[in-house]
């Protein structure tokens, strides 16, 4: 494919571009390796999703920090409050956030809170973690909104409609016994609220990358972003293996 039609946006804007080629990283003829194996996931691989997620999370909310920081759009920063109470704060018992939704899944899993938070994160977490913190540090807002919540794709149940070839996860596992009820009441949050914080996400900054005359700037940087992704859930895979082979 050439260059030039690689980055061509067609009727469907930024927003469209944007999913097709995250549908080709990650569900397109040869899906991700850890998409293959959060179908009907194994505990180890399950603790290696809690393990280096939580260190995602944590870079989670210093990106979003950076892009309110970096801009005086109002409905961004107030979408972006919305993410991180979503991702980090929770609203209270009722509502935990996304972040004790994965520690109560490690504890359910045989996994002690104090050894899921001690635990470094392997060198290929970091290494993408570094690449999100430049990104947001030192690219234009709307490229880190862009890098960001892009990934949320990955668990968009929608983008079936979009081609990918398997939802994130066989969501049969959530109405079986296959696994805890503290990892259905995880993955089953994402489920549901990853539809629109992506999708809200991407109508936002294609406004802006308009705006500012940067589409180009932006779709670059996706593209940094989930070459990034794609080491970290890697990454995920491997400290799996290493709780299956202990």
């Amino acid at each position: 494919m050439l260059l030039a039609e690689f980055f061509k946006v067609g009727e469907g804007g930024l927003q469209d571009w944007v999913k097709r080629r995250f549908v080709e990283k990650f569900y397109g003829s040869r899906p991700h390796p850890f998409v293959l194996a959060l179908q009907h996931p194994s505990r180890g691989t399950l603790l290696g999703y809690v393990v280096e997620h939580q260190h995602f999370l944590r870079q989670w909310v210093r990106s979003c920090s950076f892009i309110m920081a970096r801009t005086d759009a109002t409905d961004v920063i107030l979408y972006e409050l919305d993410n991180i109470n979503t991702e980090f704060g929770g609203l209270g018992p009722e509502q935990p956030s996304h972040y004790e939704l994965l520690l109560r899944m490690g504890e359910s899993l045989g996994l002690d809170r104090t050894k899921i938070l001690a635990t470094p994160a392997l060198t290929d977490t970091v290494e993408a973690i570094q690449v999100w913190d430049n990104i947001c540090q030192q690219d234009h807002w709307v490229e880190a909104m862009v890098a960001m919540h892009g990934l949320e794709l990955i668990a968009n149940r929608n983008l079936r409609k979009e081609g990918a070839r398997m939802h994130y996860f066989d969501p049969t596992i959530l109405e079986t016994g296959e696994v805890t009820d503290a990892t259905r009441a995880f993955l089953r949050e994402g489920y549901d609220a990853d539809v629109g914080h992506s999708e809200e996400a991407l109508d936002l900054a294609a406004k802006y990358a308009d705006r500012f005359s940067i589409v180009e700037d932006v779709q670059a940087t996706f593209m940094r972003s989930i070459d990034a992704f794609d080491r970290y859930l890697m990454a995920r895979l491997e400290r799996g293996r290493q709780f299956e082979s202990a």
